[in-house]
């Protein structure tokens, strides 16, 4: 390396960049855990030696992140949220959006997620969960159904045998998914000439991956799935949008 090397700008950051840096890093090693309150707004702006309108523009981003959940009133503050937010959701739908992730990427991942959930829900789900999937099928049989629940309902039965595998993250990871392409999932049953024809090769198949969990059977249910969600995207046309399943 020598002097005449071309040097690289030095990276100015944002006043809140750097104290959701800080926080970040207090997270990451242990020091912030869920369900912690930060200290007051007054007392962490001294503390870092930054204003109370830059403070709260980091909070604010990392509010909408699903880190924290500002909390107004007496016992008010930034508390570290417990659950997974609305943050995946959200950044994922509009990246979607924006094209930045191909329809193939997007079949491919969702493949793989429904493929693994069926296969693990036929090990590990209960009588409790098979009863509830039951139950969302049975809702989905009603003849007066409008094509909105209809479409509701089968997301909600794809989203029910991924918590029933017991692994949050991959439900969390499914629900994402399934909300940020809800928009076009529902366009799709609206251009179809007969949805309800559609809608009864949908019940028949979700009759029989759901079978196939309660019989134990993870591979055969692995492989219904995937024919179940393949056989309704345009693989012939793959950069196009999804279609029901």
């Amino acid at each position: 390396m020598s002097a005449n090397d071309p040097w690289e700008p030095v990276q100015r950051l944002r006043t809140y960049e750097q104290v959701m840096a800080q926080i970040e890093e207090r997270i990451l090693d242990g020091r912030l855990k869920a369900g912690d309150t930060l200290p007051s707004e007054r007392d962490l702006a001294v503390s870092l030696g930054v204003s109370r309108p830059s403070l709260r523009e980091s909070l604010r981003v990392l509010e909408a992140l699903g880190v924290v959940e500002i909390r107004r009133g007496g016992e008010g503050g930034a508390v570290l949220v417990q659950t997974p937010g609305s943050g995946m959701v959200n950044l994922l739908k509009l990246q979607i959006g924006l094209a930045q992730f191909s329809w193939k990427d997007v079949l491919e991942t969702r493949l793989a997620l429904e493929a693994w959930s069926v296969e693990e829900a036929a090990y590990r789900s209960t009588d409790a969960d098979h009863r509830e999937l039951a139950a969302i099928l049975d809702r989905m049989d009603d003849a007066s159904i409008e094509a909105g629940e209809f479409n509701r309902l089968d997301a909600a039965f794809h989203m029910r045998i991924a918590e029933s595998t017991g692994n949050a993250l991959t439900a969390h990871f499914m629900g994402s998914l399934r909300t940020a392409i809800h928009r076009q999932m529902v366009e799709m049953y609206a251009e179809l000439t007969d949805w309800r024809s559609t809608a009864v090769t949908v019940r028949r198949e979700h009759r029989e991956i759901l079978e196939l969990i309660e019989a134990g059977d993870g591979k055969a249910a692995a492989r219904a799935v995937q024919a179940h969600i393949s056989d309704f995207y345009k693989i012939g046309a793959i950069d196009g949008p999804p279609g029901p399943g």
